[in-house]
């Protein structure tokens, strides 16, 4: 798993593509979300933002 972290930046730095991380960070913190908020008691408040 560090590898693929690594060989990400390596390539955002390479290539120049900095603009991919926000888009990297929103979709990491929105699947934690669903993960986390889908079997919890915290679920319907979640349920209420969307």
């Amino acid at each position: 798993m560090i590898d693929v972290i690594k060989e990400l930046l390596l390539f955002m730095r390479e290539r120049k593509k900095f603009w991919l991380a926000p888009i990297i960070i929103v979709l990491l913190l929105m699947g934690l979300l669903i993960v986390f908020g889908g079997g919890s008691a915290v679920a319907p408040f979640i349920y209420t933002l969307f």
